[in-house]
């Protein structure tokens, strides 16, 4: 408890020193080139399992468009993790809030490169709210824990995968983790940095949470726009007015005492990831790089949009029985 509160400004450091089984730590790193051409979504991560011996590190990679999937596996010995700081070393590959350093070759693959990132935009810390989880990344019995490092920064350097040389200088990207035993029992996830006006950037988390004995909805999501954070979360006193899935499309419309946002998302095609489970890195996600997502912003007060905009290459999943979370 007390290393949980020692590291509460710090959700981009590694958490995981001193908890027992099962614990998961996971980065998820998005790359998408400057013509939109390649998207990229790296994952490295640690998980602890009740079987020690299937503990292990790990790096795993989403390709955009395709659909493929990397998964490659690492002792536990050859992992680094700093606490305070994000800086990882899973084998020969290096991970920091500043750069990646790629060395991969698993199932057919052969990914290699060093990628840096400049002028981020970092999600505010406050002694209320120290991340993205507002008041609740103080309570040190959450099943799942989340942090964004950057809504959106410029990428720069060379990939090269399977022989293909991808320049990713001038793109742009996002860096976000969570931590913790398991992820939720059902869940619904979407970013997307790419919209008509440059700068806007859009994250949401909607998952049925566990609390003492019950559980309720819970939800974190962020709008930049014109250099302005807009945050609806359950912490805020922010209310969902509507929320629907079906094979498609997720819909859902959320209100604070200003503003209302409407999401009207679009799915397309996934591909397999591994998640994690009280087992381990058991589970199976369906995770795309190639959605499409509607926002509307509206002043409640003014009575007019702020921003309405289609953002294109959304990272998206949906997991679990998503008629918990049906409002």
């Amino acid at each position: 408890m007390f290393n949980h509160w020692r590291l509460i400004f710090h959700p981009e450091g590694y958490h995981g020193r001193g908890r027992r089984s099962p614990f998961f730590e996971g980065w998820f790193i998005k790359l998408v080139d400057a013509f939109e051409r390649h998207r990229l979504a790296v994952i490295p991560g640690i998980s602890l399992c009740r079987d020690a011996a299937q503990s292990h590190a790990f790096v795993q990679v989403l390709q955009g468009g395709s659909g493929r999937t990397l998964y490659s596996r690492y002792p536990l010995g050859q992992c680094r993790a700093e606490e305070k700081r994000f800086d990882l070393t899973i084998g020969p590959n290096r991970f920091t809030s500043q750069e990646v350093k790629l060395d991969l070759e698993e199932q057919g693959w052969r990914i290699t490169g060093r990628l840096t990132f400049s002028d981020p935009v970092i999600w505010p810390k406050t002694w209320r709210a120290p991340g993205v989880m507002g008041w609740y990344a103080w309570v040190p019995f959450m099943q799942c824990y989340h942090g964004v490092l950057s809504l959106d920064h410029t990428i720069h350097g060379v990939l090269n995968m399977q022989g293909e040389r991808i320049d990713l200088t001038g793109g742009r990207g996002y860096m976000e983790k969570d931590w913790g035993c398991s992820f939720p029992s059902a869940y619904i996830w979407m970013q997307s940095n790419h919209f008509e006006k440059p700068g806007t950037s859009f994250t949401a988390s909607i998952a049925l949470i566990p609390w003492l004995r019950r559980s309720f909805i819970g939800f974190l999501i962020g709008v930049h726009h014109e250099q302005q954070l807009y945050t609806f979360a359950t912490y805020t006193g922010a209310v969902i007015e509507k929320l629907a899935v079906d094979d498609d499309e997720i819909i859902f419309i959320i209100r604070s005492s200003e503003y209302r946002l409407t999401v009207q998302a679009f799915h397309a095609l996934t591909g397999s990831l591994q998640a994690p489970a009280a087992a381990g890195m058991t589970n199976r996600i369906a995770e795309t790089l190639d959605g499409k997502v509607l926002l509307r912003l509206q002043s409640i007060r003014e009575g007019r949009n702020l921003l309405e905009q289609v953002g294109r290459h959304v990272a998206m999943d949906a997991a679990g029985d998503l008629q918990h979370l049906a409002v």
